[in-house]
């Protein structure tokens, strides 16, 4: 993975000389150079150290003379699925690079690499080879604002034959890189540079020369006077019919910025006779979707009478776990939209300072579970945040566990999950690390199915937060309505006692602690496994605090009977 190519060398280049010229550039002084004619490789200690030499380096620095080329050398057997973006700007959303990665193929892992640079990293990994080989070609180069991508084959370890895959491979998978975590929460705990107050609108592709001006006079007229950042990413979706413009302010600075882009294209429509009112489209999360529109859709009736506009959102099938987005439509008056769009972002502003806060609640709750590195929500990710979270603490012995939970979802919401010819259970799947399985209903007219999840601690977790948060998408449960589902877990009959506890002291401070019903029926008859079931109750962070806590003290319950075991055998021979 650290190991570099550096070409283009002078012939008079000695190996003295390039640990000489890595340590005045302030990198680390390599123990391995591998000097060839023209070229060399060069093994680093850390990916971070990489990483630096690449980007300060490669094209930039000459030695000897001669301009160098630096990048991973990676054999070609070993260039698969893998592949390392660098350069992306520290501002960008992680729901325009979800959909950028995705245009290429199946995107299974995304995790962003902490460095020092300002722009940020990620290491993605596709299903197939191609896939990857398609985003090295598409997506090397690739313009957003003034940031160029830069792309490159980083080692698949998996594609490599058995008798030269690392030891520390277990189960045939790989252990991610300590220095790398994937996209957060929304509710991200370091400083993000964006919030959801920032404002994100798709205008018409004919408009956007006029909005920019001559010489970006017009784009920056309007930041100037609304103190704003405009991101106009004009380079994505080549040959769209609509471009989608981000604006990074205070809720007052976006609308004025709106209003005066509006203007603009108003403007514009009118000296070409192009339309009469052009409507103002408003990008939005789905999360945040239903408590925009209200129970019986009367936050946006209100919104409608109030502003004298008309507006419609896109259909949820075109959602997928890659575009958690909806487009906000707002039709009438320019004045009449303007004043619309305030009213929506208040709601949308409202709806994800609410999240935030349930989550920076619950979390404290779920002990050895990194939220940031675990990226359930990174739908909702405001910003790429080059200094990223440290990794999950769950403990190695943990996180190759499997456990099973029996998830009950609500009969209506099979379709989605399950989603067109069964992709989004696949991509789900995928994504958490997980075997997902939908159970046949028991009865014709059943309300409830069960799932069943089978995984690590943490690939429950993902696979679990993924379907609350579908759930809420549908609009299975409404309004400010919680989503709360019932998730039944096995437990050996030895343990149920403990979780009950004495007087059912242990049951009722689980309850009090994590807000979630939890039963344990005492007429149970264990099965063959000589296990029985336990019935939790609640909101995501309260089901899942839920889980952690009884899977505690089922590890305790086993580590004593081992203990007692070995005492036992023991014993004996003490005796003598």
């Amino acid at each position: 993975m650290n190991k570099l190519y550096v070409g283009n060398l002078s012939p008079s280049v000695t190996v003295e000389d390039l640990k000489q010229f890595f340590g005045e550039n302030n990198l680390p002084v390599p123990d391995q150079v591998l000097l060839k004619s023209g070229y060399a490789f060069v093994d680093f200690p850390d990916q971070n150290s990489a990483i630096k030499a690449i980007e300060s380096l490669s094209g930039k620095v000459e030695l000897h003379g001669k301009v160098i080329e630096v990048d991973y050398s990676v054999p070609k057997k070993l260039r698969s699925r893998k592949i390392q973006i660098r350069n992306i700007p520290p501002h960008l959303q992680w729901e325009v690079l979800d959909g950028l990665l995705a245009q290429h193929g199946t995107v299974e892992n995304v995790e962003q690499v902490n460095t020092d640079t300002e722009t940020a990293v990620v290491n993605v990994t596709y299903s197939t080879k191609e896939e990857a080989k398609e985003a090295i070609e598409k997506l090397t180069g690739h313009q957003f604002d003034d940031y160029s991508f830069k792309v490159s084959y980083i080692a698949d370890m998996d594609a490599a034959p058995p008798d030269q895959a690392p030891r520390t491979r277990r189960g045939g998978r790989l252990s991610r890189n300590q220095g790398a975590s994937q996209p957060g929460p929304s509710g991200e705990f370091g400083a993000p540079r964006t919030t959801q107050q920032d404002l994100r609108i798709i205008v018409p592709t004919q408009y956007v020369g006029a909005i920019i001006g001559k010489e970006g006079l017009t784009i920056k007229n309007v930041t100037k006077q609304t103190q704003s950042k405009v991101d106009i990413h004009r380079k994505e979706n080549a040959g769209a019919a609509e471009k989608p413009i981000t604006i990074h302010s205070t809720p007052e600075g976006c609308s004025a910025a709106c209003r005066m882009i509006m203007e603009i294209m108003q403007k514009e429509a009118n000296e070409t006779k192009a339309m009469e009112d052009i409507p103002l489209k408003i990008i939005a999360s789905n999360n945040y979707i239903g408590r925009l529109i209200g129970k019986q859709g009367r936050n946006l009736k209100k919104i409608e009478e109030e502003t004298g506009t008309k507006i419609t959102i896109s259909s949820l099938q075109d959602l997928n776990i890659y575009n958690n987005e909806r487009t906000i439509t707002v039709k009438g008056s320019l004045e009449a939209c303007c004043n619309a769009e305030v009213e929506i972002m208040k709601k949308l502003r409202e709806a994800y300072e609410n999240d935030i806060a349930a989550i920076n609640q619950q979390t404290s709750l779920i002990p050895g579970l990194n939220l940031n590195a675990l990226g359930i929500f990174s739908s909702t990710l405001p910003v790429l945040s080059p200094a990223a979270g440290p990794r999950s603490t769950i403990s190695s012995t943990d996180a190759q566990e499997q456990e099973v939970a029996y998830l009950f979802i609500p009969t209506q919401a099979v379709g989605a999950l399950i989603g067109k010819k069964g992709q989004h259970i696949k991509q789900l799947a995928h994504f958490a690390g997980a075997s997902i399985k939908i159970a046949p209903a028991e009865m014709p007219d059943a309300t409830e199915r069960m799932v069943i999840i089978t995984g690590t601690p943490e690939a429950q977790f993902k696979a679990q937060g993924r379907i609350f948060g579908k759930l809420k998408e549908e609009n299975i449960f409404t309004g400010k309505e919680e989503v709360r589902l019932e998730t039944h877990i096995k437990v050996p009959s030895t343990a149920a006692g403990r979780v009950i506890g004495k007087g059912g002291k242990t049951v009722n401070e689980l309850q009090s602690l994590t807000s979630a019903e939890v039963i344990v029926p005492r007429d149970q008859t264990p099965d063959e496994k000589n296990e029985v079931v336990v019935k939790i109750c609640g909101h995501f962070f309260a089901n899942q605090t839920a889980q952690r806590k009884i899977r505690e003290i089922i590890q305790q319950v086993k580590q004593q009977e081992q203990k007692h075991q070995q005492g036992a055998a023991v014993s004996p021979q003490h005796s003598k």
